[in-house]
This record gives structure tokens, sequence and C-alpha cells, in this order.
């Protein structure tokens, strides 16, 4: 069975909303979905890590969105800088 025989009126209507609008709206449809989408994972990863300080917030969502090997990275640039002296 094909995807698009598994739609609902409801989906149809919602694609062609999208078909229809401007490539400003759809600009602007797809950034509002892209921060909320990455609010809700930040929420979901200090929820899950109540004791967590910011930064180890910040290495989780990392490791989540881009994988565990640039988080690694990512937080020994961290580390250096809170080692770092103050100028």
């Amino acid at each position: 069975m094909h995807v698009a025989d598994q739609l609902s009126a409801a989906e149809w209507k919602q694609i062609e909303l999208l078909r229809a609008a401007t490539p400003a709206r759809r600009a602007a449809l797809a950034r509002s979905l892209t921060g909320h989408t990455l609010g809700l994972a930040r929420r979901a990863i200090r929820e899950a890590n109540p004791g967590a300080d910011a930064d180890e917030l910040r290495v989780r969502y990392v490791a989540a969105v881009y994988g565990q090997d640039l988080a690694s990275q990512f937080q020994q640039f961290l580390a250096c800088r809170r080692d770092a002296p103050s100028p």
C-alpha cells in the first residue's frame, strides 16, 4: 500500500495548504516547526537529567542531534573554555 493511500482528509488538506503557500510562508513554517522540535528535544533532555548542569545538558543535546563524536569534541571545548583564565 502506498503512503498516499493512508492519508486522512485532514492530512490531505494540510498538504494542499502547504502547496498553496508562498515560499516565504513555507520557510516561516519550517523555521517555526524546527524551533518547536528543538525546544521539545531540549526539554526532554532536561527532564531526563534533572541534576545536570547547563553544560552537561548542552553536551547531551549535541550527542542526541549530531552524534557522540561531535558531543565529545564539544565537551572538550567547554572544558577548555571553562578552565581558561578570564581576560
